[in-house]
């Protein structure tokens, strides 16, 4: 079985670029060809729980392959897939039409129409052939899949009952139609008549089986689709989230984008369905990270804060608890990934956990603050108060591992990520000649979170009235404040280096990283202008977005994952942080290089693109395995919104932030059903007009900035 945290190569391609089709639904999804087809020897089929259930489903029309036509996604988890039957020797024109309905859900559902336009019967032989490998997710995306355990197949009572053993997992399928069919080996075959101006129609049920278990599909044959789980839940979510109206097309079109994909990357654990959390983004990642999540779960406060509760909740209830060293895990820590490939059980707990990652657990006391700051769930905040504790206790006595008052990281075995930040693969972090960094190694942005987390600590403690525990965890943040802007500024060139390495010496390479640091506040004022001047300067910033790694370093490669590609969430921190600090036009410059990007790939950012200069190359050029859609993609528009408001509100302390910097190019903009404080507030903002709607009496509403040096 791979360990996926350690994989660092290319994955398998899909097939054409541009030519699959992805759908998503909690832990399950599906990719296939656009004529639907899921090819043999791909890294196409359905997957669940981290394992491919289907792995071939190739459909033909009269001895051949249909002709396809058209492909569409109503829905994320559902779509249509339409072709024609090959013309008869000697004609223009084919009379008959295929559709395929497609719904996904623990399983699989799908609806085979086939149309007659004729004037007379038409035969019809309709042949689906249909394989299942069980193959690991992650050997599936390596380009590998060993055959390995033993595979059976059989028929019985008219469905193909596939299965598979290896050592104690056991995994099956159990594929039946809703019309009689010829069944041999994998192929399914109905021969009809097809009645003139008229049609014909099929149901195909693909269910899982794990552990001898067979798991109900979301959507089952012979029931009404719009009462399927999905359906509801998306519809229900439509209903919550704000509205964004706005004269700039762009600013529109891709909020709406983003709020679809975030639906539909939600997962719900059977224990707990009433929490939702977020997947990382698909194809590859339909599970839960922390970092990811919790990034992802603060951008999306603006849509709903449910999500960030849920996503605390869920990484509280699987917070390290002992030393162990094969998976990372120490006390306090919160998790890096969680995967399902031998788990038998449907619940979330039941997945295999790792702990390998530096800024999880800063990142979730963050989160746990800003979420009291919206004045929401306070109850439910204050019960993960101890998991807050337990993560203050992993940074001071896990995450330094010297004492010298910086949080580490260092895997503690050759199987764990070399690399524990978000710029995780293995030669993330790099030198300015393009040396490698040796760990154990001190990254600037999580001193940043770090900073940030003792802020939110003294904040729940002031709130409390324990002023000997606010005072203590204020004057930590000023003491990391202090030296960090000692140690990690180099001078002689103007920058944050990207960290520490196990000698303590500065990281020099110029990189997106500092502008972390710019959104938590640990940046001194006086730095802060050389920050944003090397930000955007031509070798950082392609038009398109900041880089991830600067033009002028030795290792700097446009297409790599890491060393100088774009990435979305980072350029949204980035840009949150410029507007903290009052850098609004080099703010607005990031917001809408980003809103062209994403106009310019169907209104949707992926999780990464090419770091080509857009002068250079005048549309943007994609990275070729990036996820699509990618959570923390997805919630960055959101973010950038929220950038463009300065919405800042502290509700505890009865205030609202709210000082709208909005670009030429945005001439209105008003945004509904905004939560905050538990109730829903409208934003309207026209001709340097501002308007509130539903704000509580309450809270004081301040109509400028807040100020970046606030310790808040």
């Amino acid at each position: 079985m791979a360990d996926p945290w350690t994989f660092a190569g290319e994955s398998a391609p899909l097939g054409q670029p541009g030519g699959t089709v992805t759908l998503v639904e909690g832990s399950a999804f599906a990719i296939s060809s656009r004529s639907g087809d899921v090819e043999r020897g791909s890294a196409q089929g359905l997957f669940f729980r981290d394992t491919r259930f289907l792995s071939r489903l190739e459909l033909r029309v009269n001895g051949g392959l249909p002709e396809g036509l058209a492909a569409e996604t109503p829905e994320p988890f559902s779509a249509v897939f339409v072709s024609r039957s090959r013309p008869r020797p000697g004609h223009a024109d084919s009379t008959l039409m295929v559709f395929r309905y497609r719904y996904i859900g623990r399983g699989m559902r799908e609806d085979i129409v086939v149309r007659n336009f004729g004037d007379e019967p038409a035969f019809c032989s309709l042949e689906l052939v249909v394989e299942a490998d069980f193959a690991d997710l992650f050997e599936v995306k390596e380009g590998r899949t060993p055959i390995v355990g033993a595979h059976t197949s059989e028929i019985t009572d008219g469905r193909f009952v596939f299965g598979y053993r290896y050592g104690s997992v056991r995994r099956g399928a159990r594929v039946q139609f809703s019309e009689p069919a010829q069944l041999s080996e994998n192929l399914a075959v109905f021969e009809i008549i097809v009645p003139p101006s008229g049609s014909w129609s099929t149901c195909v049920q693909l269910s899982p089986v794990i552990d001898g278990e067979e798991i109900e599909p979301r959507y089952r044959c012979g029931e009404p689709v719009e009462r399927a789980t999905p359906v509801e839940r998306l519809a229900k979510w439509r209903r919550q989230v704000p509205l964004v109206d706005t004269d700039h097309d762009g600013l529109r079109s891709v909020t709406a984008r983003s709020a679809e994909d975030l639906g539909a990357l939600r997962i719900f654990d059977p224990d707990y369905p009433e929490r939702a959390v977020i997947a990382a983004g698909a194809p590859w990642f339909m599970t839960l990270f922390g970092r990811d999540s919790i990034i992802t779960a603060w951008m999306a406060l603006l849509v709903d804060p449910e999500l960030a509760l849920g996503v605390l909740q869920t990484l509280a209830r699987f917070q390290g608890e002992t030393v162990d060293p094969r998976n990372d895990e120490e006390p306090g820590r919160i998790l890096h990934e969680m995967r399902f490939g031998d788990a038998a059980s449907l619940s979330l707990g039941g997945g295999r956990v790792y702990y390998g990652t530096a800024d999880a657990t800063p990142l979730f006391v963050m989160l746990l603050g800003e979420l009291r700051r919206w004045g929401l769930a306070t109850e439910a905040v204050d019960r993960l108060q101890p998991h807050a504790e337990r993560a203050m206790a992993w940074i001071e006595e896990y995450g330094d591992r010297d004492g010298d008052g910086y949080v580490e990281y260092q895997r503690a075995n050759d199987r764990g990520l070399y690399n524990q930040g978000w710029k995780d693969s293995w030669d993330g972090i790099r030198f300015a000649n393009g040396d490698i960094a040796r760990t154990p190694i001190a990254l600037c942005e999580v001193q940043a979170y770090v900073y940030g987390a003792y802020l939110a600590r003294a904040h729940f403690a002031n709130e409390n009235g324990d002023a000997a525990t606010a005072e203590r965890f204020r004057t930590k943040a000023a003491d990391l404040k202090r030296a960090f802007n000692r140690d990690f500024w180099l001078d002689d060139k103007g920058w944050f280096a990207v960290g520490l390495d196990g000698d303590k010496r500065p990281i020099d390479s110029l990189t997106s990283n500092m502008g972390h640091c710019l959104w938590t506040g640990i940046v001194d004022a006086d730095k802060a202008p050389l920050v944003a001047e090397r930000l955007l300067s031509p070798e950082m910033f392609s038009g398109w977005g900041i880089r991830t790694l600067a033009t002028s370093m030795r290792g700097y490669n446009p297409i790599s994952y890491h060393c100088g590609s774009v990435w979305p969430h980072d350029n949204a921190i980035v840009a949150a942080g410029l507007m903290r600090y009052g850098f609004v036009d080099e703010a607005q410059r990031v917001v809408m290089a980003m809103l062209d990007a994403a106009q310019s790939q169907g209104g949707r950012l992926p999780e990464l693109f090419s770091g080509l200069d857009r002068t250079e190359f005048p549309s943007v050029v994609s990275y070729p395995t990036s996820c699509s859609p990618q959570a923390w993609a997805a919630a960055s528009p959101l973010l950038f919104l929220r950038t463009l408001l300065r919405l800042d509100p502290w509700v505890p302390h009865g205030k609202v932030w709210l000082a709208p910097a909005l670009p030429d190019s945005i001439g209105s903009l008003r945004v509904d059903r905004i939560p905050l404080a538990g109730r829903r507030v409208t934003v309207e903002v026209s001709d340097d007009n501002v308007k509130v709607e539903g704000l509580p009496p309450e809270l004081e509403l301040i109509s400028v900035p807040r100020d970046p040096m606030t310790a808040s």
